[in-house]
């Protein structure tokens, strides 16, 4: 049943004006518009009022503390530094791809006052593209390539460009939904482009599509299933035998890649992913993939293939309503020009590929330092332990593997373990670790060197 509020705590409510004269409000009226703070006020007084007609209730100290906790909050920083104790390597929720040092670098060099983005040596208006296309043909081998602001749109644009209102053929073990409700069908169907699904949802095969080919057929398309698998009586199309299929018929081949990669991670032990370079050698016309997953890039969507399509797609007007901005430009470059290093180099100084590959032995030993540091200071508050488990890679990108971690299991006994998951999240630096049971673990393969000292005065703070 639900409670009653009465008028009385109604009345409890301070005016605006009231609140305004708070001495706790002082520090804010130094510093900021009085008639900034007074909307705050009167916002964050709104939802009090709200939440006391829903049944809460509030003391005259919580009410007071709300307020200034709701101007806090708004004046904080929300897009911040954050540790990543989960064990997802490629978290969406915690920005996907950590960037490697060189490339946090070159975003604070281009950040701090003018940059070059489009302008040539003679002062001349440029290709802001011309610098990434470049080195995607040089990595990539594809004949050209440029880059809009994420995958989605990559795919949006290649469908609008090549298949506005002509049927695109696709099998239906491909029509793939991922996170943030991305559903192929949706995108085709925004694109203008009419989707044409042959096959079954765990076989299709070369002559669904040839019987689907016919005057409107504008392109053939192959989907990277990214986040699930299909097993046991399954079959899907070569990319190679699909190309021909489109030559025959002088029909574009459009490959999404999804996460995308420039390596092949199966030589270290991982299953074999695709990676971009297979897609130009088996002939696609048109690829495109995500810059902030295994790229370990910027948010962006990389699009590359034959030089005539990728040039109808730049002339497209959705183009300037897609591109890239400065950062995004400088990020993505850095990245791409750290793949042109030795494979051996490369993989130390990528944050992904070193997550990904970090050595068991290493993971349990960061673990155990940071275990220790914690029992040292905390060994009374709650019971702290080291132990085996798993990590998932995350983003869509080898979706059925988990990775072998140590974690650090802390039970606290003086809070409950969604209160201490709850102040950890809060904290300066937030700590973004998961919980199991009635136990809070910080997975270490995703914890970066020296982050667990900021762990410590994290758990400084919140056990005081």
């Amino acid at each position: 049943m639900k409670k009653k509020t009465s008028t009385g705590s109604l009345r409890k409510i301070p005016s605006v004006a009231a609140v305004l004269n708070w001495p706790e409000l002082k520090k804010y009226l130094d510093n900021i518009e009085h008639k900034y703070i007074a909307i705050l006020v009167r916002m964050s007084i709104s939802s009090i009022r709200k939440e006391l007609l829903s049944g809460k209730t509030f003391s005259s100290k919580a009410l007071k503390q709300r307020i200034t906790d709701d101007i806090d909050e708004l004046l904080s920083p929300y897009f911040c530094y954050a540790i990543n104790a989960t064990g997802i390597i490629l978290h969406t929720g915690l920005g996907r791809a950590p960037f490697s040092k060189g490339i946090a670098d070159v975003m604070h060099a281009v950040s701090k006052g003018f940059s070059r983005l489009q302008v040539d040596d003679k002062g001349r208006r440029a290709d802001r593209y011309a610098k990434i296309n470049r080195l995607l043909q040089v990595i990539t081998g594809a004949e050209a390539g440029f880059v809009v602001n994420n995958n989605a749109a990559a795919t949006l644009l290649a469908l609008n460009t090549l298949a506005k209102g002509r049927e695109v053929i696709v099998s239906r073990g491909q029509l793939v939904e991922i996170g943030g409700a991305y559903r192929m069908p949706e995108i085709m169907e925004a694109s203008g482009a009419i989707m044409h699904d042959v096959g079954t949802t765990n076989r299709t095969h070369l002559e669904d599509y040839e019987k689907a080919i016919n005057k409107k057929t504008a392109a053939l398309m192959r989907v990277h299933q990214s986040n699930f698998r299909i097993i046991g009586f399954t079959k899907q199309v070569p990319l190679n035998e699909l190309v021909e299929l489109g030559k025959k018929y002088n029909i574009p081949t459009i490959d999404d890649l999804g996460s995308g990669a420039f390596i092949d991670f199966s030589k270290y032990g991982l299953p074999k992913e695709p990676t971009v370079q297979d897609s130009i050698k088996a002939g696609a016309d048109v690829a495109c993939f995500s810059g902030d997953k295994l790229i370990g890039g910027p948010q962006c969507g990389i699009i590359i293939g034959t030089a005539k399509y990728i040039e109808q797609m730049k002339n497209n007007p959705l183009t300037r309503a897609m591109r890239c901005d400065k950062l995004t430009n400088a990020s993505l470059e850095a990245t791409l020009q750290l793949f042109l290093r030795k494979e051996s180099t490369l993989l130390k100084e990528h944050v992904v590929f070193n997550t990904l590959l970090k050595k068991t032995t290493d993971i349990k030993q960061h673990a155990t330092k940071c275990a220790d540091l914690l029992k040292r200071y905390f060994g009374t508050k709650m019971t702290i332990s080291v132990k085996e488990d798993v990590s998932e890679i995350g983003g869509g990108s080898l979706s059925t593997e988990v990775l072998p971690t140590y974690v650090v299991p802390i039970k606290p006994k003086t809070v409950s373990v969604q209160e201490l998951a709850k102040a950890l999240r809060k904290c300066t630096i937030p700590i973004f670790g998961r919980i199991t049971g009635n136990t809070y673990l910080l997975d270490f393969r995703t914890v970066l060197e020296n982050e667990e000292t900021h762990i410590v005065e994290a758990f400084k703070t919140v056990l005081h």
